[in-house]
């Protein structure tokens, strides 16, 4: 254990769970709280959270992610495709017929988690008066989180490293050892604002919690229905890039007293159907710089609230909202993928 920080952020709290947490709120996930999760299982009738992996289709959502490519494996002795492979090719005797495949994928394309290591800040954390970049509880890029480049802040230019790859600390298996199983709760704001593009304040998000009577928890896995991943499935993995910018309710980053609830409400995650959660691009901040997602930097670098993004809603709050319910016991494991700063989101609620 080393103290790796002199100043902690305004409003996070590094060290709050231990020096060398790389948790977060995840540690409210307590077993006591998993068996009150238990308690929202009445019918056994279970929900999928996940889009197919190959959705929304094509890049127009983000240039730098694309769809997997699914290939069958190949046999080192002869190049043969493994798939529909009649194994007699290899030994006459046999009767078995065999498929085996792989995929190129980028993790964060559909359904996804976010790790804390996906996004960091330029932060002055042991006091010398410089920026170093900084991750969830004073983790350091460059020591912690390595990439293939070191970039100068003042040249911008690159230097190349020959470290392996990867997040050395805060990756997102520390998310999958963990166990990522409680109580979901569904806020429904794409009943009360349509499919229209909705900036969601602090007072608007108090006005569908009262008027849907949906109370959070400490511990709780908070989940937003916007609509935004219906109108993805409508597309038919055809985007189409301004009807998305127009569409469904999205958080208002830029709002302090919706951060601050944030906080107080002690969420253990927060997940939406919607392609970042808040806004994107933020509104302009105060002063002479800011965080260009203020959202992703409250939750990911000051106080160690996972994010998802892109979850599949479309059948459960719908499916809540007809049987007056907004609690549901909810898994949603990312894969155990060693230093990755994502993963795609694989969960399953029960009512």
């Amino acid at each position: 254990m080393t103290q790796r920080w002199k100043h902690r952020p305004e409003g996070s709290n590094w060290g709050d769970f231990g020096p060398d947490d790389e948790l977060g709120r995840l540690n409210l996930l307590t077993p006591e709280r998993v068996m009150r999760a238990k308690e929202e299982i009445v019918e056994g009738r279970t929900f999928c959270l996940s889009l197919p992996l190959d959705y929304p289709g094509g890049n127009v959502l983000n240039p730098r992610r694309t769809p997997p490519v699914l290939q069958p494996t190949t046999s080192p002795e002869n190049g043969l495709a493994r798939y529909n492979f009649p194994m007699r090719m290899e030994d006459p005797r046999y009767l078995d017929v065999g498929c085996d495949d792989r995929v190129l994928m980028t993790l964060q394309y559909s359904t996804q988690w976010d790790a804390f290591c996906h996004m960091g800040q330029l932060f002055d954390a042991d006091g010398d008066g410089v920026e170093e970049i900084r991750y969830y509880n004073g983790w350091e890029g460059g020591t912690d989180i390595v990439g293939p480049v070191d970039y100068d802040q003042k040249t911008g230019k690159a230097v190349p490293r020959d470290d392996v790859m990867g997040a050395r600390r805060l990756g997102i298996e520390k998310f999958a050892e963990k166990g990522i199983v409680g109580r979901g709760v569904m806020v429904n704001l794409a009943s009360h604002f349509g499919r229209e593009r909705k900036i969601v304040t602090y007072d608007d998000f108090m006005r569908v919690l009262e008027a849907d009577k949906v109370v959070v928890e400490e511990g709780d896995m908070l989940c937003l229905y916007t609509g935004f991943a219906d109108v993805i499935m409508e597309m038919e993995k055809k985007p189409d890039g301004p009807t998305l910018a127009r569409s469904c309710p999205a958080l208002d980053g830029r709002d302090p007293k919706l951060l601050q609830w944030i906080t107080d409400s002690g969420i253990a995650t927060l997940f939406a159907d919607n392609y970042a959660v808040e806004q994107m691009p933020a509104r302009p901040g105060e002063g002479a710089t800011y965080a260009a997602l203020p959202l992703h930097n409250h939750c990911l670098f000051k106080i160690g609230v996972p994010l998802g993004e892109m979850w599949w809603f479309g059948e459960l709050a719908p499916w809540l909202k007809a049987n007056g319910r907004s609690r549901f016991f909810m898994t949603g494991q990312p894969l155990r993928l060693p230093g990755a700063v994502g993963s795609p989101g694989n969960a399953v609620a029960v009512v």
